[in-house]
Parts: structure tokens; C-alpha cells; sequence
């Protein structure tokens, strides 16, 4: 579970990135983060994981706090940022060996996950290659693999399907529905609307730093009822907002 509680986060003194928010993602569902450019998204997603710390508020991974517990709270979570540049100089081997240290993996189940995970995201000829050389799906591919590696009770993902080619798009959503159907918690963003329909428990819309609407995409549809898409529905939304 992660549980918001009155976050705000300030930038240069004046501008509410993120106002206020209340936001509880629970365990066993798959919650969509959705919102125009701007509103918030990526500054709520640096702050559950401890990249920012908020000006206000607090923030709870299964019961531990980000900024007065971080290394309790961070070994809780596995997170894919929007960027996935990181790490160029090793490869691809390196960088899942590094991955399965720093979450304390044992050897024999790093080895079969990492086996696994290289034939389910079609990686396996270029483990040995080093990350500068990969294309920027393969960036994004071994990226969810170093997050995948040690299991996390929590997923954040920022825009995980960037980049990413049909198959591997497809069985990373088959691996969200399994982690939710195992009572643990997938959050993550998306501009897509049709994934978030077709993925998503229940979806979060940020809107300039606040939250807009949470819940259910059918009882959002139900309020605005005379919409005939749901890309209409998130418009009005915003023009609400």
C-alpha cells in the first residue's frame, strides 16, 4: 500500500507543483496515475520514492515513511522512471547482477529470474552487451528487468510502456495483473487512456497539482455519460478542472 497524506511540493517559492494531495493506492490493484503534462504526475512519483521530499505532508510505503525511514521504505518498492538512461557503461548482465545486490537476491534465485525474465522480454543475446549500445526499448526492457529481478511487494512505474515493442508491452501488463492477483500493489502512469481502460483497477487524474477524481473509469464514464470516448471524457475532466 501507498498512502499519501496532504503532500505538497513547492518549486522556486511560489509554484504548487503538487497541492495537497490524499491519495491511498491500495494492495492488489492496479492503479492508473493519469494527467496532461505538468500537473504533477512525475513530482508525486519523485516523492514516493524518495528522489524529492515533500514540503508538506507525508508518504507511506506498507507502513514506512519515505523521509524518516528510506532504506526500510525504498527496499519496499521497485520503480521505473520515465528515463531510461542509466547505467550505460555496464552491461546488461552487470547491471541485473548490480540490480539483485542491492535488493539482497541469493545467487540461485537471481539466476533462474534473470533467465526468465531475458527469455520473457526476448534479451538474452544482448545481456553481455554493454547498456550504451542497446536502442531505447532495450533500455526500457532491462530497466523493468533489474525491477522485476527482486520481486517488490510495490511497482511504480512512470510510463513503462515507452519504447516498448508489442510482445514486450503485452507481457509486462500480464505481469502487472499477476503481481495485483498476488495482493501486492502496481502504480503507475500512463498517457494512454485505452491501457489504463483495459489495465487499470481504478485510476488517479491529476490536475495542476491536485487530485482531480479517483476511482473506477466506469463510474467516471457514468458522471459525464454523454461522451461517446473515453479520450472525451478526460477532456471534460480538464476543462472541469
Amino acid at each position: 500500500m501507498i498512502e499519501i497524506k496532504h503532500v505538497t511540493k513547492v518549486y522556486g517559492g511560489t509554484k504548487k507543483a503538487v497541492d495537497d494531495i490524499s491519495l491511498n493506492v491500495p494492495t492488489g490493484e492496479i492503479i492508473g496515475f493519469i494527467g496532461p503534462n505538468g500537473a504533477g504526475k512525475t513530482t508525486t512519483i519523485k516523492m514516493i520514492t524518495g528522489i524529492l521530499n515533500p514540503d508538506e505532508g507525508e508518504i507511506l510505503i506498507n507502513g514506512k515513511n519515505i523521509v524518516k525511514e528510506p532504506l526500510a521504505a525504498k527496499k519496499e518498492f521497485g520503480i521505473v522512471l520515465d528515463n531510461a538512461d542509466i547505467f550505460l557503461r555496464l552491461k546488461g548482465i552487470e547491471y541485473l547482477k548490480f540490480m539483485a545486490d542491492m535488493y539482497e537476491v541469493d545467487s540461485h534465485l537471481r539466476k533462474q529470474r534473470i533467465e526468465d525474465l531475458a527469455e520473457t522480454f526476448e534479451m538474452k543475446h544482448a545481456l553481455n552487451d554493454k547498456i550504451l549500445s542497446y536502442s531505447h526499448g532495450m533500455r526500457q526492457k532491462i530497466v523493468i528487468m533489474g525491477v522485476l529481478i527482486s520481486d517488490p511487494n510495490v511497482w511504480i512505474l512512470d510510463e513503462p510502456m515507452t519504447g516498448l515493442d508489442p510482445q514486450s508491452s503485452y507481457q509486462l501488463k500480464e505481469k502487472m495483473r499477476e503481481h495485483a492477483r498476488k495482493g501486492k500493489t502496481v502504480f503507475f502512469s500512463t498517457h494512454v487512456l485505452e491501457v489504463a481502460e483495459k489495465l487499470c483497477d481504478k485510476v488517479a487524474i491529476i490536475l495542476h497539482g491536485r487530485i482531480a477524481y479517483f476511482g473506477t473509469l466506469d463510474a467516471l464514464k457514468a458522471q459525464y455519460a454523454h461522451c461517446s470516448s473515453l479520450e472525451e471524457v478526460f477532456l471534460e475532466v480538464v476543462n472541469h478542472a
